[in-house]
């Protein structure tokens, strides 16, 4: 019904499990045609946005609850967090994939690490082994946004001070 009705899903499996709210039957959902796509539930029911510890918890979990290590495959979680990101969205055709006339929105991924060395398979690579701080440069709609970890658009400081401020407020 769900698939019929093109209805999306994103699964937010370390909030979830954070919340004790329960495993989603993702591979069910994935078999019978659903779009699902990876999200984080945001800091305040996950405490942090990193969408390479939802990719590997995603795959690693379906794995232990299933008893399957073919389930939830490492190419599987990284499209969950592309691909079926842009159509959960509803920004298919214009990014969650590297291919002409898409948005060039990108990360390139330092593997050029002790915990990433040797890589035998690059998508399993990004998927088990690399984090957030593996992430050397970002392109955004083809603008450079950071590049060797410095950002280029940003203030992070003056971004620090308003958030400081804003949390002030939300303690009151």
């Amino acid at each position: 019904m769900l698939a019929q009705n093109q209805v999306k899903v994103v699964h937010n499996p370390e909030s979830n499990m954070k919340l004790a709210s329960g495993i989603a039957p993702v591979p069910r959902l994935l078999e019978s045609g659903v779009t699902v796509a990876l999200g984080t539930d945001g800091c305040a029911s996950n405490n942090n946005l990193d969408m390479f510890g939802e990719m590997n918890t995603c795959a690693k979990l379906h794995k232990a609850a299933t008893l399957d290590p073919t389930v939830l495959s490492a190419s599987t979680a990284l499209r969950m967090a592309t691909g079926s990101g842009a159509r959960a969205l509803g920004w298919e055709g214009q990014t969650g994939q590297i291919a002409q006339g898409m948005l060039a929105d990108l990360i390139v991924v330092d593997f050029r690490k002790p915990h990433l060395t040797p890589v035998y398979n690059p998508v399993s690579h990004l998927v088990y082994a690399a984090g957030a701080a593996d992430v050397r440069h970002s392109v955004i709609d083809g603008r450079l946004v950071m590049k060797d970890r410095t950002l280029l658009t940003l203030d992070l400081e003056e971004i620090f001070g308003h958030v400081r401020e804003f949390a002030k407020k939300v303690r009151k």
